[in-house]
Protein backbone atom coordinates (compact mmCIF):
# COMPACT_ATOMS: atom_id res chain seq x y z
CA UNK A 1 0.00 0.00 0.00
CA UNK A 2 1.36 3.32 -1.30
CA UNK A 3 1.99 6.04 1.32
CA UNK A 4 1.69 9.81 0.93
CA UNK A 5 4.29 11.45 -1.74
CA UNK A 6 6.58 14.22 0.27
CA UNK A 7 4.88 14.63 3.97
CA UNK A 8 8.06 16.59 5.02
CA UNK A 9 8.45 17.07 8.72
CA UNK A 10 7.75 19.97 10.35
CA UNK A 11 10.22 22.65 10.27
CA UNK A 12 12.10 22.44 13.57
CA UNK A 13 10.22 19.30 14.96
CA UNK A 14 12.71 16.40 13.55
CA UNK A 15 9.56 13.85 15.27
CA UNK A 16 6.43 15.06 13.85
CA UNK A 17 4.81 15.24 10.94
CA UNK A 18 2.03 18.26 9.42
CA UNK A 19 -1.01 17.72 7.00
CA UNK A 20 0.27 17.54 3.27
CA UNK A 21 3.60 18.92 1.43
CA UNK A 22 4.82 22.05 3.60
CA UNK A 23 6.26 25.17 2.42
CA UNK A 24 8.77 26.66 5.23
CA UNK A 25 6.92 29.96 6.17
CA UNK A 26 7.50 31.94 9.02
CA UNK A 27 3.98 33.21 10.30
CA UNK A 28 2.79 35.99 11.99
CA UNK A 29 4.06 35.94 16.11
CA UNK A 30 7.71 34.21 15.07
CA UNK A 31 6.42 30.91 15.27
CA UNK A 32 8.26 28.17 13.09
CA UNK A 33 5.01 26.49 12.12
CA UNK A 34 5.02 25.74 8.60
CA UNK A 35 2.20 26.68 6.03
CA UNK A 36 0.99 24.00 4.25
CA UNK A 37 -1.43 23.25 0.91
CA UNK A 38 -3.23 20.20 -0.13
CA UNK A 39 -1.03 17.51 -2.14
CA UNK A 40 -2.64 15.18 -5.03
CA UNK A 41 -5.10 12.34 -3.39
CA UNK A 42 -3.92 8.72 -3.12
CA UNK A 43 -6.70 5.98 -2.19
CA UNK A 44 -6.28 3.51 0.63
CA UNK A 45 -8.44 0.43 2.15
CA UNK A 46 -8.96 1.13 5.25
CA UNK A 47 -11.40 -0.68 7.93
CA UNK A 48 -13.86 1.08 10.39
CA UNK A 49 -14.47 -0.45 13.35
CA UNK A 50 -17.67 0.89 15.35
CA UNK A 51 -20.13 3.10 12.94
CA UNK A 52 -21.65 5.57 16.00
CA UNK A 53 -22.25 9.11 14.93
CA UNK A 54 -19.05 9.77 14.25
CA UNK A 55 -17.31 7.02 12.85
CA UNK A 56 -20.45 6.34 10.24
CA UNK A 57 -20.03 9.72 8.98
CA UNK A 58 -15.99 9.17 8.99
CA UNK A 59 -16.73 6.06 6.87
CA UNK A 60 -19.00 8.11 4.12
CA UNK A 61 -16.36 10.72 4.18
CA UNK A 62 -14.01 8.14 3.22
CA UNK A 63 -16.10 6.88 0.73
CA UNK A 64 -16.70 10.05 -0.49
CA UNK A 65 -12.72 10.57 -1.23
CA UNK A 66 -12.50 7.47 -3.26
CA UNK A 67 -11.05 5.00 -0.37
CA UNK A 68 -12.07 1.48 -0.22
CA UNK A 69 -13.59 1.14 3.21
CA UNK A 70 -14.65 -1.98 5.17
CA UNK A 71 -16.81 -1.22 8.18
CA UNK A 72 -18.28 -3.51 11.11
CA UNK A 73 -20.43 -2.84 13.94
CA UNK A 74 -21.87 -4.58 17.13
CA UNK A 75 -25.33 -4.27 15.53
CA UNK A 76 -25.63 -5.16 12.03
CA UNK A 77 -28.35 -2.65 11.32
CA UNK A 78 -26.05 0.06 10.63
CA UNK A 79 -23.40 -2.23 8.96
CA UNK A 80 -26.04 -2.53 5.95
CA UNK A 81 -26.90 1.05 5.84
CA UNK A 82 -22.77 1.71 5.08
CA UNK A 83 -23.13 -1.45 2.74
CA UNK A 84 -26.02 0.05 0.82
CA UNK A 85 -23.67 3.10 0.34
CA UNK A 86 -20.66 1.19 -0.92
CA UNK A 87 -18.54 0.21 2.13
CA UNK A 88 -17.79 -3.18 2.43
CA UNK A 89 -19.56 -4.89 5.42
CA UNK A 90 -18.57 -7.00 7.82
CA UNK A 91 -20.48 -9.16 11.25
CA UNK A 92 -16.99 -10.90 12.18
CA UNK A 93 -13.82 -9.27 12.65
CA UNK A 94 -11.65 -12.10 11.43
CA UNK A 95 -13.12 -11.92 8.01
CA UNK A 96 -13.01 -7.87 7.80
CA UNK A 97 -9.11 -8.17 8.78
CA UNK A 98 -8.82 -10.76 5.74
CA UNK A 99 -10.79 -8.74 3.26
CA UNK A 100 -7.85 -6.15 3.66
CA UNK A 101 -4.46 -6.52 1.52
CA UNK A 102 -1.11 -5.85 4.31
CA UNK A 103 -0.52 -3.97 5.40
CA UNK A 104 -3.89 -3.40 7.12
CA UNK A 105 -5.14 -0.28 8.66
CA UNK A 106 -8.00 -0.33 11.18
CA UNK A 107 -9.25 2.51 12.36
CA UNK A 108 -11.23 1.99 16.36
CA UNK A 109 -14.08 4.28 16.79
CA UNK A 110 -15.08 2.76 19.71
CA UNK A 111 -16.23 4.09 23.38
CA UNK A 112 -13.68 4.39 25.12
CA UNK A 113 -11.84 1.83 27.52
CA UNK A 114 -12.91 -2.01 27.60
CA UNK A 115 -15.28 -1.68 24.55
CA UNK A 116 -12.12 -1.02 22.74
CA UNK A 117 -9.67 -2.79 24.02
CA UNK A 118 -12.32 -5.78 23.65
CA UNK A 119 -12.46 -5.34 19.86
CA UNK A 120 -8.85 -5.00 19.51
CA UNK A 121 -8.10 -7.86 21.54
CA UNK A 122 -10.56 -10.13 19.15
CA UNK A 123 -9.06 -8.62 16.22
CA UNK A 124 -5.33 -9.06 16.94
CA UNK A 125 -4.75 -12.85 16.35
CA UNK A 126 -5.91 -12.32 12.58
CA UNK A 127 -3.55 -9.25 12.36
CA UNK A 128 0.13 -9.33 10.84
CA UNK A 129 3.97 -7.70 11.73
CA UNK A 130 3.16 -3.85 9.77
CA UNK A 131 -0.55 -3.89 10.50
CA UNK A 132 -1.19 -0.01 11.87
CA UNK A 133 -4.44 -0.01 14.63
CA UNK A 134 -5.72 4.08 15.61
CA UNK A 135 -7.94 4.77 17.96
CA UNK A 136 -9.83 7.24 17.56
CA UNK A 137 -11.97 7.46 20.94
CA UNK A 138 -11.92 9.75 23.46
CA UNK A 139 -9.67 7.91 25.59
CA UNK A 140 -7.11 8.54 28.26
CA UNK A 141 -3.62 9.47 26.93
CA UNK A 142 -1.68 7.07 29.58
CA UNK A 143 -3.37 4.30 28.55
CA UNK A 144 -2.26 4.91 24.88
CA UNK A 145 1.67 3.87 25.82
CA UNK A 146 1.17 0.42 27.48
CA UNK A 147 -1.04 -0.35 24.13
CA UNK A 148 1.37 0.55 22.27
CA UNK A 149 4.16 -1.60 23.60
CA UNK A 150 1.89 -4.33 24.22
CA UNK A 151 0.73 -4.74 19.79
CA UNK A 152 4.43 -3.61 19.01
CA UNK A 153 5.61 -7.09 20.82
CA UNK A 154 3.33 -8.88 18.00
CA UNK A 155 4.82 -5.72 15.29
CA UNK A 156 1.59 -3.94 14.92
CA UNK A 157 1.92 -0.38 14.80
CA UNK A 158 -0.14 1.75 17.01
CA UNK A 159 -1.68 5.48 16.28
CA UNK A 160 -3.39 7.69 18.67
CA UNK A 161 -6.08 9.76 16.49
CA UNK A 162 -7.93 12.47 18.41
CA UNK A 163 -10.60 13.39 16.37
CA UNK A 164 -12.89 16.35 16.96
CA UNK A 165 -15.80 18.01 14.23
CA UNK A 166 -18.58 15.58 15.55
CA UNK A 167 -21.65 15.34 13.48
CA UNK A 168 -20.74 18.35 11.39
CA UNK A 169 -17.89 16.28 10.17
CA UNK A 170 -18.85 15.09 7.35
CA UNK A 171 -19.37 18.28 5.32
CA UNK A 172 -16.98 20.10 7.62
CA UNK A 173 -14.03 17.47 8.10
CA UNK A 174 -12.36 16.14 11.13
CA UNK A 175 -9.51 17.93 13.19
CA UNK A 176 -7.27 15.15 13.98
CA UNK A 177 -4.21 15.52 16.59
CA UNK A 178 -2.25 12.36 16.11
CA UNK A 179 -0.05 10.33 18.23
CA UNK A 180 2.76 7.75 17.14
CA UNK A 181 5.40 7.06 15.29
CA UNK A 182 6.57 9.58 12.19
CA UNK A 183 6.63 6.31 9.69
CA UNK A 184 2.99 5.53 10.60
CA UNK A 185 1.86 8.94 10.67
CA UNK A 186 2.71 9.17 7.41
CA UNK A 187 1.18 5.74 5.98
CA UNK A 188 -2.01 7.40 7.45
CA UNK A 189 -1.73 10.72 5.42
CA UNK A 190 -4.05 9.49 2.06
CA UNK A 191 -6.55 9.08 4.75
CA UNK A 192 -6.35 11.99 6.91
CA UNK A 193 -6.45 13.83 3.95
CA UNK A 194 -9.37 13.21 3.18
CA UNK A 195 -10.75 13.45 6.78
CA UNK A 196 -9.48 16.42 7.78
CA UNK A 197 -10.68 20.17 6.44
CA UNK A 198 -7.13 21.81 4.98
CA UNK A 199 -4.53 22.00 6.91
CA UNK A 200 -6.51 20.29 9.59
CA UNK A 201 -4.14 17.37 10.94
CA UNK A 202 -1.38 17.18 13.01
CA UNK A 203 1.28 14.58 14.42
CA UNK A 204 1.66 16.13 17.75
CA UNK A 205 4.34 13.82 18.94
CA UNK A 206 4.87 10.04 20.29
CA UNK A 207 1.81 7.58 21.47
CA UNK A 208 -0.19 9.06 23.69
CA UNK A 209 0.35 13.03 21.86
CA UNK A 210 -2.54 12.99 20.02
CA UNK A 211 -5.09 11.78 22.80
CA UNK A 212 -3.57 14.29 25.29
CA UNK A 213 -3.54 17.62 23.21
CA UNK A 214 -7.26 16.11 22.17
CA UNK A 215 -8.27 16.15 26.09
CA UNK A 216 -6.87 19.54 26.98
CA UNK A 217 -8.88 20.55 23.73
CA UNK A 218 -12.08 19.51 25.24
CA UNK A 219 -11.04 20.69 28.57
CA UNK A 220 -11.13 24.16 26.83
CA UNK A 221 -14.12 23.63 25.06
CA UNK A 222 -15.88 22.74 28.86
CA UNK A 223 -14.41 26.65 29.88
CA UNK A 224 -15.97 28.03 26.25
CA UNK A 225 -19.22 26.97 26.91
CA UNK A 226 -19.45 27.63 30.26
CA UNK A 227 -18.22 31.56 29.75
CA UNK A 228 -21.23 31.72 27.05
CA UNK A 229 -23.74 30.33 28.84
CA UNK A 230 -23.51 32.51 31.97
CA UNK A 231 -23.03 35.31 29.12
CA UNK A 232 -26.61 34.29 27.75
CA UNK A 233 -27.56 33.98 31.06
CA UNK A 234 -27.01 37.66 32.15
CA UNK A 235 -28.02 38.91 28.44
CA UNK A 236 -31.85 37.13 29.11
CA UNK A 237 -31.83 38.27 32.73
CA UNK A 238 -30.36 41.20 33.15
CA UNK A 239 -31.62 44.91 33.52
CA UNK A 240 -32.40 44.86 29.26
CA UNK A 241 -35.70 42.81 29.03
CA UNK A 242 -36.41 41.48 25.75
CA UNK A 243 -33.46 41.24 24.00
CA UNK A 244 -32.95 39.62 20.91
CA UNK A 245 -30.80 36.55 22.39
CA UNK A 246 -30.54 35.10 18.95
CA UNK A 247 -29.69 38.50 17.18
CA UNK A 248 -26.69 38.58 19.35
CA UNK A 249 -25.03 35.89 19.12
CA UNK A 250 -25.90 36.08 14.90
CA UNK A 251 -24.19 39.76 15.20
CA UNK A 252 -20.83 38.48 17.63
CA UNK A 253 -20.40 35.98 15.01
CA UNK A 254 -19.17 38.73 12.75
CA UNK A 255 -16.24 40.35 13.28
CA UNK A 256 -16.21 40.03 17.09
CA UNK A 257 -13.34 38.43 19.28
CA UNK A 258 -15.29 35.84 20.80
CA UNK A 259 -17.05 34.77 17.38
CA UNK A 260 -16.33 31.24 17.27
CA UNK A 261 -18.11 27.55 15.50
CA UNK A 262 -19.85 27.13 19.17
CA UNK A 263 -21.02 30.68 18.79
CA UNK A 264 -22.14 29.97 15.30
CA UNK A 265 -24.01 26.60 16.86
CA UNK A 266 -26.15 28.69 19.75
CA UNK A 267 -27.07 31.15 17.15
CA UNK A 268 -28.89 27.75 15.09
CA UNK A 269 -30.10 26.72 18.51
CA UNK A 270 -31.57 29.81 19.46
CA UNK A 271 -33.22 29.92 15.86
CA UNK A 272 -35.14 26.84 16.76
CA UNK A 273 -36.06 27.46 20.54
CA UNK A 274 -35.51 31.22 20.85
CA UNK A 275 -35.98 30.55 25.17
CA UNK A 276 -34.41 26.71 24.65
CA UNK A 277 -37.79 26.19 26.58
CA UNK A 278 -37.60 22.48 25.49
CA UNK A 279 -34.08 21.71 27.05
CA UNK A 280 -33.72 20.84 30.68
CA UNK A 281 -29.66 22.35 31.96
CA UNK A 282 -28.37 19.22 32.81
CA UNK A 283 -25.19 18.86 30.94
CA UNK A 284 -23.33 15.55 31.30
CA UNK A 285 -19.14 14.75 30.46
CA UNK A 286 -17.91 13.02 28.74
CA UNK A 287 -14.73 12.44 31.11
CA UNK A 288 -11.88 14.38 29.35
CA UNK A 289 -12.76 17.55 31.55
CA UNK A 290 -12.04 15.17 34.49
CA UNK A 291 -8.33 14.08 32.68
CA UNK A 292 -7.93 17.49 31.78
CA UNK A 293 -8.23 18.84 35.78
CA UNK A 294 -6.49 15.61 36.99
CA UNK A 295 -3.75 15.87 34.95
CA UNK A 296 -3.05 19.99 36.05
CA UNK A 297 -3.04 18.90 39.05
CA UNK A 298 -0.52 16.21 38.82
CA UNK A 299 1.81 18.49 36.97
CA UNK A 300 1.07 21.31 39.25
CA UNK A 301 -0.85 23.72 36.63
CA UNK A 302 -3.17 26.14 37.58
CA UNK A 303 -6.68 25.64 35.50
CA UNK A 304 -9.20 27.20 38.01
CA UNK A 305 -11.36 27.99 35.00
CA UNK A 306 -10.95 24.73 33.24
CA UNK A 307 -12.14 23.27 36.82
CA UNK A 308 -14.53 25.38 37.53
CA UNK A 309 -16.19 24.48 33.78
CA UNK A 310 -16.49 20.82 35.13
CA UNK A 311 -18.08 21.33 38.43
CA UNK A 312 -20.69 23.47 37.00
CA UNK A 313 -21.54 20.47 34.70
CA UNK A 314 -21.39 18.49 38.25
CA UNK A 315 -24.13 20.87 39.86
CA UNK A 316 -26.17 20.89 36.41
CA UNK A 317 -27.29 17.74 37.45
CA UNK A 318 -28.89 18.27 40.71
CA UNK A 319 -32.23 20.04 41.40
CA UNK A 320 -31.34 21.47 44.69
CA UNK A 321 -27.55 21.36 45.86
CA UNK A 322 -27.13 20.49 49.43
CA UNK A 323 -24.16 23.03 49.50
CA UNK A 324 -26.56 25.50 48.92
CA UNK A 325 -28.57 24.01 51.31
CA UNK A 326 -25.74 24.81 53.79
CA UNK A 327 -25.26 28.32 52.88
CA UNK A 328 -28.92 29.17 53.36
CA UNK A 329 -28.76 27.74 56.97
CA UNK A 330 -25.71 29.50 58.00
CA UNK A 331 -26.63 32.76 56.53
CA UNK A 332 -29.81 32.59 58.53
CA UNK A 333 -28.52 31.28 61.56
CA UNK A 334 -25.38 34.20 61.77
CA UNK A 335 -27.37 37.22 60.04
CA UNK A 336 -31.14 36.36 60.34
CA UNK A 337 -31.60 36.20 56.98
CA UNK A 338 -34.63 34.90 55.29
CA UNK A 339 -34.63 31.07 54.04
CA UNK A 340 -37.14 29.78 51.69
CA UNK A 341 -38.56 26.33 53.36
CA UNK A 342 -39.39 23.24 51.03
CA UNK A 343 -42.85 22.87 52.12
CA UNK A 344 -43.61 26.80 52.43
CA UNK A 345 -43.13 30.20 50.47
CA UNK A 346 -40.59 32.16 52.38
CA UNK A 347 -40.23 32.41 56.03
CA UNK A 348 -37.71 34.39 58.52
Amino acid sequence: MKAANDVRRCRGRADTLCWGQTAPVRPRGGSNTPRVQHQRSIHMQIAIIGLGRMGMNMARRLLRGGHEVAVWNRSPAKTQVMEAEGAAGFTSLQALAASLAPPRTLWFMLPAGEATQQRMDEVLPFLQPGDVVVDGANAYWKDDRPRADRLAAHGIRYVDAGVSGGIWGLENGYCTMLGGEAADIRHLAPVLDTLAPPQGWMHCGPAGAGHFVKMVHNGIEYAMMESYGEGFDLLRNGPFSGLDLQGIAALWNRGSVVRSWLLELLDAALKKDPGLASLKGYVDDSGEGRWTVTDAVDHAVPVPVLAQALFRRFESRQDDLFSNKVLAALRNEFGGHAVKNTDEGDAS
